[in-house]
């Protein structure tokens, strides 16, 4: 039977999701997201389009970004192909949501969340297709409440879904969110997964979803909570130097920037 792969629903709900975060965020902050919208020019490696909503200098960002993109090309880059030789060749598209929040206080922990969809075709061939995501947390000064709503709040978001897939994808996130030169994590984790198909498309494509809808449920109220918390100059010190190892772990770890770097990606 042939696999049949909803790419249009896909491309709504991930446009609905960046809507329904950065319509949250901006109901807390008070001040709203810059939205700018862009189109690849037609001779670019990549084609496609995307919506990048940024947030500087708010009350309680000090700057965050949520950006969808859908893309397609001719050619998948390395880092695409290191895992699935098989899919050398083939003609592909990939669409997703990716955030970063950075709240102003050094109490209130950073978060990153990704869900995406990869699609890789061939003439007279099955479609290859996975999802990936995930969403994490980095405290500058960890609570354990928070931690721990954060952390059952995604075995929530997964246990319907099999009740091995939340300490699966936590190990996972655990071992990819590590900076192994300087043998630290990047903070508390949260859940990872990629090249995830196992389900069929439609309740893999309803885990994905079910984590998406997970973000501001998991972050939210960690936010609410420590926004307005008293700091001192030598904490907001120490946010600004962890958040270094942050930028450092980006440029030369994450899977998602080295694709968007070797595919020709927006930057």
């Amino acid at each position: 039977m042939a696999t049949s792969v909803d790419t249009q629903a896909v491309k709504d709900y991930l446009l609905g999701l960046q809507d329904r975060i950065t319509t949250a965020i901006t109901a807390l902050d008070g001040k709203s997201f810059v939205k700018d919208s862009w189109e690849k020019p037609k001779d670019s490696k990549l084609q496609g389009f995307g919506h990048t909503c940024i947030l500087e200098n708010g009350n309680v960002l000090e700057k965050g970004g949520v950006g969808f993109s859908h893309v397609s090309g001719n050619q998948l880059p390395p880092t695409a192909t290191q895992n699935r030789p098989e899919i050398a060749g083939r003609t592909f598209e990939a669409m997703g949501v990716s955030l970063v929040f950075h709240p102003r206080n050094p109490k209130a922990p950073t978060t990153h969340m990704n869900v995406r969809c990869f699609i890789a075709q061939a003439p007279n061939q099955e479609p290859v297709w996975w999802f990936g995501g995930g969403f994490d947390l980095t405290p500058y000064y960890g609570v354990d409440e928070d931690c721990k709503h954060f952390h059952q709040t995604a075995k929530d978001a997964l246990d319907p879904f099999g009740a091995g897939l939340y300490p699966r994808f936590k190990k996972w996130c655990d071992e990819y969110f590590y900076l192994k030169h300087r043998d630290e994590p990047r903070g508390i984790g949260g859940i990872f997964f990629d090249d995830f198909n196992e389900l069929g498309f439609e309740k893999s494509f309803a885990m994905m979803r079910s984590v998406g809808d997970s973000l501001i449920k998991a972050y939210l109220p960690i936010l609410e909570r420590r926004y307005q918390e008293p700091y001192t100059q030598a904490e907001r010190d120490f946010q600004e130097y962890r958040r270094g190892r942050y930028v450092e772990y980006n440029l030369i770890f994450d899977r998602g920037t080295i694709f968007g770097l070797q595919s020709g990606g927006r930057s």
